[in-house]
């Protein structure tokens, strides 16, 4: 792989590039994550490789992410810079796309032990204007596409042949009470945390700075409520208290006002739970899909099977926020 790696950089950073140091990081469904040094004449460069070993129509091209960081960028959401993406096999065996590398952290619990108030505020609403400059970039890249979520997501399930009386009821309440279409913009798809780069943390820092938003494989056309809400889901809290409902970090009210300070569209509070009702729904159905994977023999894994278990906890989710409507 260093060969080829070099091969494709050699247009963006020389023909003395020697990749070093290659090992890999994560390897999820729908992206592999690599690290790597880029050693020229000039220096040493930490690279990100990010790899789409199998092709998935609900995931975005790798020109597409890159064309989307780049709109985002230019918005002033703070993204990783990208190198070069291609959606061809031809050079690496799968279309992948290299950035810089970002210090930082993206565990959570490791960002939640290192912030006091003061740190959580500040992260909040750093996060709020990260969100409001995505929701501004542009949105005219060919292959972004609009669709309709709570359809989406009754296909998803059905296909699994498998439901609960909970989800049910979830689906019923949504089609019922949908509000009218909100703002339609750029959508992240997949705005959390742990799905951000956190620099400044610890004592003898200034503070938590968000260096940046990962994890663009989810981008469509949508309603700015759907990102505002999947930021609020109670599983995106990992473990914090519930009055720390968005991320961990603080209250819904204060993401919002951090959302609207930074240039955002007025947020919608009704269309705002009924996104958060359809986004613990879909993390619920994520769930059931991730122990389908272990269940079925396709990818036999404790991780997966774990995951499959917290089913339970969605739908007691997915209740309390039903009961607040009644």
């Amino acid at each position: 792989m260093k060969d080829p790696l070099a091969q494709v950089l050699r247009p963006v950073l020389g023909d003395d590039v020697v990749v070093e140091n290659l090992r890999t990081l994560t390897g999820g469904a729908s992206r592999i994550t690599s690290a790597f040094d880029a050693v020229t004449k000039s220096g040493r460069r930490a690279l990100i490789l990010r790899s789409a070993p199998t092709a998935d129509a609900q995931f975005a091209s790798m020109e597409l992410e890159a064309a989307v960081q780049a709109a985002a960028a230019e918005a002033g959401a703070p993204v990783p810079h990208i190198l070069v993406a291609s959606n061809s096999a031809a050079a690496l065996g799968s279309p992948f796309l290299i950035c810089d590398e970002i210090a930082g952290e993206t565990i959570v619990r490791r960002i939640q032990r290192q912030l006091d108030d003061a740190g959580r505020a500040r992260l909040l609403t750093q996060c709020g204007q990260a969100l409001a400059a995505i929701h501004r970039a542009r949105s005219d890249a060919r292959e972004l596409t609009e669709r309709d979520e709570p359809a989406e997501w009754r296909r998803r399930l059905d296909e699994l042949g498998d439901t609960t009386a909970t989800f049910e009821w979830a689906f019923r309440w949504l089609l019922g009470n949908r509000p009218a279409a909100g703002p339609r913009t750029l959508v992240h798809g997949d705005f959390r945390m742990g799905n951000v780069i956190v620099e400044g943390l610890g004592p003898s820092s200034a503070g938590p700075v968000l260096a940046a938003v990962l994890d663009w494989e989810a981008v469509h056309i949508g309603d700015i409520h759907e990102d505002l809400a999947w930021f609020c889901v109670r599983a995106w809290r990992f473990g914090a208290p519930a009055g720390l409902a968005a991320g961990g970090l603080g209250t819904v009210e204060e993401f919002v006002f951090a959302y609207e300070q930074a240039g955002g569209s007025a947020v919608d509070r009704d269309a705002l739970h009924w996104w958060l009702v359809l986004g613990t729904l879909k993390w619920g159905i994520i769930c059931r899909y991730q122990a389908e994977r272990h269940l079925s023999g396709q990818t036999r894994s404790v991780e997966l099977a774990a995951i499959g278990r917290r089913v339970c906890e969605n739908e007691w989710d997915i209740l309390d926020l039903l009961e607040r409507t009644s």
